[in-house]
């Protein structure tokens, strides 16, 4: 059996957590997640603290494991979340998009373990030194807001970077991808992708319709014009509309933000083909089928020990 000092700290069976998706991850999913032995995660997006705060009873309501919340820290609201969860004794806090030194102090005060996203080694440093208990070092195959590097070269750099563990995310779904991550020196991983088909999951069957026929070239990227907001998403009308706009010469900063605003709500919620953002990664062509949260822990936890219990065979 695999083990991992993260697992320990946090309370939790199996060094897996579940990605902090936008419109994605609710009290629902993450209690089902935590409920399985991973770590289920809220995730906080653009809204504010009383849908957060409902989002967190709820997870209660359903779990008695420890979950935790992603802070997108570039979000109006981001002050009034970080409140309630050092309120609510939120167990773990994520983050993303922006710098969490701001709270930091506010949330370890409140005993919340701290795990940056993070998108380099610099960053990484960077949360090692504000305090953080350990960082995701996510790279570029992921769904949603990605950095420039990918999973492979980011996570070894992070590790060897830092002394704090590391979680290693993008482009991970099954027994392989977790198996070759704790080779590279991670503790544990973060999936996104693999959840959107759980049975659990809240999101339009378009969505999950869309991530099961996906191939290994259905996402793209968008928002790297004017950089900082750079997104992969599968494609669609949406997204060749959004990609053309961006790239034309009467596109602004502005303008690519204006067109980009409710196209998640559109794919999560409504199943919009056509105007919606469906955030996936490039993991998609290996999620095949829909699973309960605990089939899909227990199909990457069995893959991925079997593969590391013969890994032996190649040494001699």
């Amino acid at each position: 059996m695999i083990k991992s000092p993260v697992c320990e700290r946090l309370g939790i069976k199996y060094p897996i957590f579940q990605g902090g998706m936008a419109w994605v991850s609710d009290g629902k999913l993450a209690a089902a997640v935590s409920n399985a032995g991973g770590l289920g995660i809220i995730s906080a997006m653009n809204a504010n603290a009383e849908y957060l705060r409902g989002q967190i009873e709820t997870a209660k309501s359903l779990t008695e494991k420890p979950f935790g919340v992603n802070i997108m820290l570039m979000s109006p609201f981001a002050a009034e979340c970080a409140k309630v969860c050092a309120e609510m004794k939120v167990k773990v806090v994520t983050t993303g998009a922006g710098n969490s030194a701001q709270y930091m102090q506010e949330w370890l005060d409140a005993g919340i373990t701290v795990i940056p996203v993070v998108a380099s080694a610099a960053m990484a440093k960077s949360a090692e030194r504000s305090g953080a208990y350990a960082v995701i070092a996510e790279g570029q195959e992921s769904g949603g807001h990605i950095g420039e590097l990918t999973t492979m070269a980011l996570v070894p750099q992070v590790c060897d970077a830092v002394s704090i563990p590391v979680i290693a995310a993008g482009g991970i779904g099954d027994g392989r991808g977790m198996a070759a991550s704790l080779m590279l020196g991670a503790c544990g991983v973060q999936m996104g992708t693999r959840f959107l088909v759980a049975k659990e999951c809240g999101i339009h069957q378009n969505y999950k319709d869309m991530v099961l026929k996906a191939s290994d070239i259905s996402t793209v990227t968008t928002g790297r014009r004017f950089g900082g907001n750079t997104c992969r998403c599968i494609k669609n009308p949406f997204s060749r509309s959004f990609n053309s706009y961006e790239y034309s010469l009467e596109a602004t900063p502005e303008g690519v933000a204006d067109l980009g605003a409710g196209a998640l709500r559109k794919a999560a919620v409504d199943g919009d083909k056509t105007d919606g953002c469906f955030l996936a990664g490039q993991i998609s062509g290996l999620v095949k089928s829909e699973q309960t949260a605990e089939e899909i822990i227990l199909d990457v936890m069995r893959g991925c020990e079997e593969l590391l219990g013969g890994a032996s065979k190649w040494v001699e």
